[in-house]
């Protein structure tokens, strides 16, 4: 087994060496998406996207897999509890990409997003936090989340994303009556949508660059062999990520725990994307008194590493402002392409936290 550990933020001169498997990041900003193929109940904005070349296969842009249409949607981020009593959680199978970040007192959170597939509901819904705009800016899409301190909320709106909030009276949330509060709040996907509100980029641009098909991306084409990663967000989470070769994913553990779905599927992710970042703890704290930390990714850069198909390649990565989406880059500088399917990104406190390929 070999340990990955978090490091020191690298310089341009460390950008361009060459990376070895010890724990590094990096990514390329994606174009546009071609205009949609069909329509939602929301009216949304088309304008910003040009017809195809006839001659390239349309691709979902969160995911990278073949389609013969693209839905006529925004993206559409919903943050998600992951503290015990949260769990199981409904509709994180669904997501194109998922986001893991740690939240005050070690515990973590999801920012899940959805496009190419969308659940019916999603469980629990919680509160925004402040790398949350960051995550979601790229998208130029919506937000929905319980509630939040207001300077959370504002930094949210701020990057030109829209909020749909429960606490403010929003349609689309409910209570469940089997769970406690505030781990039950379930929401509505088709009707967050039918918020949107005309003014999101519709497809979303994409996040990351991906390969033509499966096998062909950076990890499995110029990486190493790797059967696990195992994340150390903090000391209450454990995050383990373990190869099956008949699915061709990884499945997630919490801890030695199955991470499964309310219907009991497990969890599972195509690309497993685990970036060293810088946590700071903010100005604010909770209603226990815990400060409110967060993680720094705007004009920063870092190391990590990309999973894929059975194998690992170290990246890394950078971010040149909020509305930028993360740039990775493997060994050599040239962009990193993740495998077609959905992605797991794992933001790994640099210090503090570690993980350790197995």
């Amino acid at each position: 087994m070999t340990r990955w550990t978090t490091a020191v933020r690298a310089t341009g001169a460390a950008m361009a060496t060459a990376l070895v498997l010890t724990g590094c990041g990096g990514g390329t900003r994606a174009e546009a998406m071609p205009a949609p193929t069909t329509t939602v109940a929301a009216e949304v904005r088309t304008d910003r996207s040009a017809p195809p070349d006839p001659d390239v296969p349309l691709v979902w842009p969160l995911t990278g897999v073949r389609t013969e249409k693209i839905a006529a949607r925004p993206a559409v981020s919903v943050k998600i509890e992951n503290a015990t009593a949260a769990r199981p959680q409904r509709g994180l199978n669904e997501a194109d990409i998922v986001w893991e970040e740690v939240v005050e007192g070690g515990i973590t959170r999801f920012v899940a997003t959805y496009h190419s597939k969308l659940p019916e509901a999603v469980e629990p819904v919680r509160s925004v936090r402040p790398m949350d705009p960051a995550i979601v800016a790229p998208l130029d899409g919506i937000l929905v989340f319980s509630g939040g301190q207001g300077p959370f909320i504002k930094a949210t709106k701020r990057v030109g994303t829209q909020t749909i909030i429960m606490d403010d009276g929003d349609p689309g949330f409910r209570r469940d009556p089997a769970r406690e509060a505030p781990h039950n709040v379930i929401g509505t996907m088709s009707t967050f949508l039918e918020q949107a509100d005309g003014e999101r980029t519709t497809p979303p641009p994409a996040q990351f660059e991906y390969a033509a098909k499966p096998g062909q991306g950076s990890a499995p084409q110029a990486g190493r062999y790797v059967r696990s990663v195992d994340v150390r967000l903090s000391s209450l989470q454990r995050t383990v990520w373990l190869w099956d070769r008949e699915s061709k994913r990884y499945l997630r553990s919490e801890g030695t725990t199955k991470s499964v779905s309310a219907d009991g599927r497990r969890h599972g992710a195509r690309n497993v994307l685990v970036l060293s970042t810088e946590v700071v703890n903010t100005k604010f704290v909770d209603p226990a008194g815990a400060p409110v930390p967060e993680h720094k990714l705007a004009k920063r850069d870092g190391k990590g590493v990309l999973l894929s198909m059975g194998h690992a390649i170290s990246v890394r990565w950078s971010k040149k402002s909020l509305n930028a989406p993360i740039v990775l880059k493997v060994p050599g500088g040239r962009t990193a392409e993740l495998d077609p399917g959905n992605t797991w990104v794992e933001l790994v406190p640099r210090g503090k936290g570690s993980w350790e390929l197995g």
